[in-house]
């Protein structure tokens, strides 16, 4: 049984894939990331959604904040982190990207969104990061370094 914070993250999770395939039937593949990101926030928003675009996070080395910031692309509610491509093939990178962003928001559901895609199915990975500390820890690219924090253990899904 699902609990309402699953459930929750589910349907919200389930809104940004349909606006998403929305705005590829209305588009098609081909064109610039930021003209889908454009069109997305459009249509999250008349989904009545909270959208924060282009979300500045902080960069920390050796427990000093830097000028330069991670910028991630959609923070949907507060708890589901979007990122964009219009690539022609996703690419380890890019999976890493999600789960670095997904680390120093805390947020436990992820989108990687491709939009050069022919089908948007075949582009869409949705990720899933348990923050558990009594689970087994599956290392990524992201650190909890970067935020200036000790070592923590998280779990990885990948759907």
């Amino acid at each position: 049984m699902q609990s309402n914070t699953e459930q929750n993250l589910n349907d919200i999770s389930g809104m940004i894939i349909g606006a998403s395939i929305e705005v590829h039937k209305q588009l098609g593949a081909g064109l610039l990331e930021s003209v889908y990101e454009a069109c997305l926030v459009e249509e999250l928003r008349n989904y009545g959604l909270d959208v924060e675009q282009q979300k500045q996070l902080p960069i920390y080395y050796k427990g000093k904040r830097v000028k330069e910031d991670f910028r991630l692309d959609l923070l949907i509610e507060g708890k589901v982190v979007v990122e964009i491509k219009a690539v022609d093939k996703l690419l380890p990178i890019h999976e890493a990207q999600l789960l670095t962003y997904m680390k120093l928001t805390q947020c436990s559901l992820g989108l990687l969104i491709n939009f050069n895609e022919r089908t948007l199915k075949q582009g869409i990975r949705r990720k899933v990061m348990n923050f558990n500390e009594q689970d087994n820890p599956l290392r990524t690219s992201a650190s909890p370094r970067l935020r200036g924090e000790k070592k923590e253990n998280t779990n990885i899904v990948t759907e």
